[in-house]
């Protein structure tokens, strides 16, 4: 979300909290562009967002550097901050677009309607445009918006939460001890717009002196807009000869009567509950005017000055329902002032009106939400390589594409199949899916239903001479022999086993060699050569569609195009992610047929790797852990972890089906110690890769595995429509 400055920070404040609580699992980022308005996000929205950052200048290498590391679905522009390389890069890489808040004033259409052609060019990349008002939407389509993508939803800064200053504040502490009976908040005030303009501080002093004869109890909490102004204002005071302290410098004397004048950003909006008249600046300036909502939320009468182009519609609003006094001119400020203080009635009443027309149009917020939501799920990002390795990339990915289809091509010539079914788990992306625990969970669920499965698998990275390998469940064989996750599937003690490249004649000899009924091919969405009767694709919801390409250009073995062959989809680690609506939405659209489900790990137990023994995973037999993995995505490990409350002091990555050396091991182990932990924590696939002898290598450190289960959502349905797949094919 890009929030260029303060008033558009504050303005998605609650929309920001909003998704925070739509999307639990994924990522809000919130870019700005100046310091003020990073300052305010941080504050702001710190404790909500993942992270505030500073936009790129829109210079197309930036912005796709920045898009490439956050990988957004939604990129949600506030107001009108229209930049072409931003709107192009968004597009390109998959992720939706949209302008929420959409503003533009009075001032600045003419201006816009001059370089109409830029904007006839730019806009049609919004994916949603929702305005302020119907003059503004209005503004937008003849700009160039598209119609059925431009909509009218309402002002952000109407579903301000109104929130007094916290009762710690020294500004409060200083009110207080000032005992003062009235509290006049210019806020806002503005320089002037050109030499021909007024200068709203030197007003509001004037007004002040004129006050203090019959309000001699009167405190004035003057607010300048701009952080550059606080000196200048501050040398005004003194010049006019008008006591004040600085909220800076608060202290313990108190002049009187007295300004405070507020020389801080984020405080005012707090302070508006304690005053009892508001001047808005901007509006007597030519400068367009400033949001009144947030003191018409505290129920305080506002004055105005005659220019609100920027707030059009709200000032109509508030003037036709009595919400609201205008002056037109300067020198009307003081007796205005005046006539609030002394008739509080009136300025209740006032205030009171004031609060129902900001109540009234409430609801923008819900609105964008939803429309974000409905974005989100339709929209998968595709990453990008950098220029000028895209090129080469994109040249290299057509090699690998023919390959693919020659090498598919010729597996099917001479495809075979198997005297018994054959169910293959499957992917279409380079790292890991969680196949491996989806095999073990299909063998669990056919056990249960009667079958005699047996499990054929490839046996990545083995050392084994051997071409074929025929192992009884729970057969005893070193992992360098068999590969790391072929010898999970033997300990597991489920189902037989067999292992080699060969998968047809490895089935056969699997068949042969063990009273079987049905086979379960790991890894095997690829290899055409052997039939199967019902196909398993994994989809992983953390990297859907692994860069969106071919490698490597992408990630992915073959075109997504090749999920046209999947009769079920399964999204993994659908738990840690909020994209799985997304995901399911881009499968629909290339396979309309194949049923969707959605996985989960779901830890089991602690397993000590030495002794064997396990323990509750929510009773950990440690306190500080250090960690490491050489998983085909270790970072859903690691968030995993996070979910069991687990704060890793130390944490090491390693690429897939990594061996662990000694000199490796040693190091993890020293390295955990020195960050004062009492356990090394990994995955099972990790601890069957440590090389001989790891356990006088950690030096007495225990390490423990976490034991999982990959958990089906509606895991009887899933099994279900396998069967029903089986029956099928066998007609």
């Amino acid at each position: 979300m890009h929030a260029v400055s303060v008033g558009e920070v504050l303005a998605c404040v609650e929309l920001a909290a909003r998704l925070r609580r739509e999307f639990p699992n994924n990522g809000i980022f919130v870019s700005t562009s100046t310091i003020a308005g990073w300052e305010t996000a941080d504050r702001k929205l710190g404790g909500t967002v993942t992270g505030v950052f500073f936009a790129p200048m829109d210079f197309a290498f930036a912005v796709r550097r920045v898009l490439r590391a956050l990988q957004p679905s939604v990129v949600v522009v506030a107001e009108t901050e229209i930049w072409p390389n931003l709107f192009r890069e968004v597009k390109r890489t998959g992720a939706a677009l949209m302008m929420v808040n959409g503003r533009i004033s009075d001032r600045a259409f003419p201006r816009y309607q001059r370089f109409a052609w830029f904007f006839h060019s730019v806009l049609p990349a919004a994916d949603s445009i929702l305005a302020q008002t119907d003059t503004i939407r209005d503004r937008f389509l003849a700009l160039g918006a598209p119609p059925d993508r431009t909509h009218t939803a309402g002002n952000l800064k109407y579903d301000f939460d109104p929130e007094p200053a916290p009762p710690d504040s020294p500004v409060l502490a200083y009110l207080e001890r000032a005992r003062s009976q009235q509290i006049w908040v210019a806020a806002s005030t503005m320089p002037p717009a050109d030499a021909n303009d007024l200068d709203e501080d030197d007003v509001v002093i004037r007004a002040f002196q004129e006050l203090t004869d019959h309000h001699p109890n009167l405190l004035l909490l003057l607010a300048p807009r701009k952080p550059e102004r606080f000196d200048i204002v501050a040398q005004k005071l003194r010049s006019a000869g008008v006591p004040f302290v600085r909220r800076g410098e608060l202290g313990d004397s108190l002049p009187v009567p007295h300004v405070l004048l507020l020389d801080t950003i984020g405080e005012l909006a707090g302070l508006f509950a304690v005053s009892d008249v508001v001047f808005m600046g901007g509006t007597l300036a030519r400068r367009g005017g400033h949001n009144i909502l947030e003191p018409a939320l505290f129920a305080k009468p506002v004055i105005l000055g005659p220019h609100m182009e920027n707030f059009r519609d709200i000032a109509e609003q508030f003037q036709a329902a009595g919400a609201s006094i205008e002056i037109a001119a300067a020198s009307e400020l003081a007796a205005t002032v005046a006539r609030l203080l002394d008739s509080p009635e009136d300025a209740h009443r006032i205030g009171r009106a004031a609060l129902a027309c900001a109540q009234e149009k409430r609801g923008a917020t819900e609105r964008a939400a939803q429309e974000v939501r409905r974005l989100f799920n339709g929209h998968v990002p595709r990453y990008r390589p950098a220029t000028p390795w895209y090129e080469i990339r994109w040249i290299l990915a057509h090699g690998w594409r023919a390959g693919a289809r020659s090498r598919q091509a010729a597996q099917l010539r001479d495809q075979h199949k198997l005297d018994i079914p054959v169910i293959s788990v499957g992917n279409l992306s380079m790292g890991g899916t969680g196949k491996t625990p989806c095999v073990l969970t299909l063998v669990e669920a056919l056990l249960q239903r009667g079958h005699k499965p047996g499990i054929l698998t490839r046996g990545y990275g083995r050392g084994s001479p051997e071409k074929q390998l025929i192992l009884a469940p729970g057969a005893a064989m070193k992992a360098e022999h068999s590969g790391d996750e072929p010898q999970i599937f033997v300990r597991s003690n489920l189902a037989p086993v067999g292992i080699g490249i060969d998968r047809v004649e490895t089935g056969r000899m699997l068949r042969n060699s063990f009273d079987i009924d049905i086979v379960v091919l790991d890894d095997g969405f690829q290899h055409l050569r052997l039939a199967r009767n019902v196909d398993v694709v994994l989809i992983d919801a953390l990297d859907p569609f692994g860069g969106g390409d071919v490698f490597p250009l992408g990630r992915l073995r073959e075109p997504v195009s090749g999920l046209v062959r999947a009769d079920l989809f399964l999204i993994t680690r659908s738990d840690l992610s909020d994209n799985p609506p997304a995901i399911e939405a881009a499968l629909r659209r290339i396979n309309p047929d194949a049923g969707i489900f959605c996985a989960h790990v779901e830890p089991q137990a602690w397993v000590n790797n030495l002794s064997g023994r396990e323990y509750p995973v929510a009773e950990p037999p440690f306190l500080r852990a250090g960690g490491f993995c050489g998983l085909g995505n270790p970072q859903s490990f690691c968030r995993t972890l996070a979910n069991l409350g687990i704060d890793l002091v130390e944490w090491t990555e390693f690429g897939d089906h990594h061996r662990y050396r000694p000199h490796e091991v040693r190091f993890l182990a020293q390295n955990a110690l020195s960050h004062k932990a009492d356990a090394l924590l990994t995955s099972q696939k990790d601890v069957i890769n440590l090389c001989d002898g790891w356990e006088e290598l950690v030096d007495r450190l225990p390490v423990y595995w976490l034991k999982i289960r990959l958990k089906i959502d509606d895991e009887d349905a899933f099994v279900t429509a396998i069967q029903h797949l089986l029956r099928h094919s066998a007609k």
